[in-house]
């Protein structure tokens, strides 16, 4: 099956976990920024083939790994089990999350790949939940087995000769988001008023275009890095900010109230909602200097991104 979608100078980029949130979407937009991609799947699957050719194979062996690689400049590797995903044990976010990701990156190694290109995610760094503002210079402490198991294949990463570059997003936002973003949206489309008008700690959110961006930037920038990248908006934002962007996008007025903030905890608590609200209302501030300084520019703001979104 041909790889071309154009001239054939485009780089070819190997390109797992297609049919995901984030896959979907570098497929659908990378084609536009000049590149070529060869779509990794477990099972044949539907993909618009206009703009990217399709190997079958298994992440969890080395099945494949030869033709699916072959001639390849780049790999970007978004396959995995997401954080949202509960009851997994610790046992397969280690072998789906980091030994299929190692393995990867060596067949990579061996095909002569240029660059390998990780979708880590912030909580190899740290929790749901922090004061400080989080850089790559801060040792990183993951909480839970989705954290550990990324954190482990960075780690890994860092053992091989192929130059790579994991990228940490922080929470991506964008057409076809799930969990408890989606129940935010939920809510902002709502006509009730809402009681987070009184939460005042931020949190940092990634638009799906910023991060295609930044995908294209660890793509293209001059090697090696061999490093994490965090990757988020510039400008935090509050709960309440939050939702005034979404209802603005509907042409509506934020309609918050201000209720304190324990009093809503203890609400939530009784509703059996406490992580989902520790997690929306609880602040984590993520800073990408390091990542514009190698050439990033992201091109949506968070209020002009979630405004868009619900439109």
């Amino acid at each position: 099956m041909a790889d071309t979608i154009g001239g054939s100078s485009r780089p070819l980029v190997a390109l797992t976990g297609a049919t995901g949130f984030i896959g979907q979407y570098l497929l659908h937009e990378l084609p536009k920024r000049g590149y070529r991609l060869r779509v990794l799947l477990r099972r044949p699957s539907t993909i618009p083939l206009d703009s990217a050719s399709a190997v079958i194979g298994d992440l969890a062996r080395a099945q494949n790994m030869s033709q699916a690689l072959a001639g390849v400049d780049a790999v970007i590797h978004s396959a995995g089990i997401a954080h949202a995903m509960s009851g997994v044990p610790e046992d397969d976010y280690r072998l789906l999350n980091t030994e299929a990701t190692i393995r990867l990156a060596q067949a990579a190694q061996r095909a002569g790949a240029r660059r390998f290109v990780f979708l880590s995610s912030i909580r190899a760094q740290c929790g749901a939940v922090e004061a400080a503002v989080q850089t790559e210079s801060i040792e990183p402490r993951p909480v839970d087995a989705y954290g550990r198991s990324k954190l482990a294949a960075e780690q890994g990463l860092a053992a091989l000769d192929i130059d790579w570059v994991a990228l940490r997003p922080v929470l991506v936002y964008g057409p076809g988001v799930k969990g408890n973003m989606a129940e935010l949206l939920r809510l902002a489309r709502s006509r009730l008023p809402l009681p987070f008008g009184g939460l005042t700690a931020r949190r940092s959110l990634l638009a799906l275009d910023n991060l295609v961006g930044a995908v294209d930037c660890a793509l293209s920038v001059p090697g090696p890095l061999r490093r994490p990248l965090i990757v988020a908006d510039p400008e935090p934002l509050t709960l309440p900010e939050m939702v005034a962007a979404m209802r603005r996008g509907l042409g509506r007025r934020p309609g918050l109230i201000p209720v304190p903030s324990g009093w809503l905890a203890v609400a939530c608590r009784a509703a059996g909602r406490e992580e989902a609200y520790r997690r929306l209302a609880g602040s984590l501030v993520a800073d990408s200097t390091a990542l514009r300084r190698l050439g990033w520019i992201p091109s949506v703001t968070t209020p002009a991104g979630l405004a868009s979104l619900m439109q």
